[in-house]
């Protein structure tokens, strides 16, 4: 059974930029399976398994996209357990397809990462996947995860990032001139960096490809003061 929510208060087209990155978005979701397939043979072909079987209890998915993590979630996050939030219609309308077709009960919405429309402290476990580099604000996305997390809760983040090799990171930095005005594109962004200044304890961490794909799943600290 597929949840359709009703649209966010915060759908994300705050500004005209939105709004063409989001129509860019919507057009790619045909697609973006096929191109995301070759990228994740040659550079990650395990990543998406091995974050996402981290998962447990209530699981939010920032950022869903086509859906292509629902065939890896375990067996009792995706018995009704699952929310899975995404930015562009023509992208979730995809992953809505992929969980009919698989009978996965999971409630998928329409909304911002930035500003996720969802309580405070009601998710185990948050996940995000090759995402984070395209949400303009990707502090903001990262806070409001954690502040969805219940304390003790587990954040899961797989991306690309800024390379450990110099050459690399100069290649990405001519990538980022073009990809991040025309496209929203981010090569050498860091998330883990803002994870362990907010306090959050990593307790898995990897990074392939010349350091250029980096994973990690880091726990929320105990119950916050009041």
């Amino acid at each position: 059974m597929v949840r359709v929510a009703g649209p966010a208060r915060h759908d994300g087209a705050a500004s005209p930029r939105d709004a063409r990155l989001r129509r860019r978005w919507d057009r790619e979701a045909g697609a973006y399976d096929r191109g995301m397939a070759v990228a994740e043979r040659r550079f990650f072909p395990d990543v998406r398994p091995r974050a996402c079987a981290l998962a447990t209890g209530e699981t939010l998915e920032v950022a869903i996209g086509t859906g292509l993590n629902l065939a890896h979630y375990p067996a009792p996050v995706l018995a009704g357990r699952l929310t899975g939030v995404e930015w562009s219609p023509g992208m979730l309308a995809v992953a809505r397809r992929r969980a009919a077709e698989r009978s996965i009960d999971v409630d998928l919405r329409l909304g911002d990462a930035q500003r996720l429309d969802l309580p405070d402290d009601s998710y185990d476990t948050v996940v995000c996947t090759f995402s984070l580099c395209a949400i303009p604000d990707h502090r903001a996305a990262l806070a409001e995860m954690v502040r969805v997390l219940r304390p003790g809760g587990l954040l899961v983040l797989a991306d690309h990032v800024a390379s450990t090799s110099w050459p690399f990171r100069a290649l990405q930095a001519m990538a980022d001139v073009v990809s991040v005005p025309l496209a929203g594109e981010h090569f050498r962004r860091r998330p883990l960096r803002w994870v362990l200044d907010a306090g959050l304890a990593v307790e898995r961490h990897e990074r392939t490809r010349a350091g250029v794909i980096e994973w990690f799943a880091a726990r929320t600290p105990g119950p916050r003061a009041r």
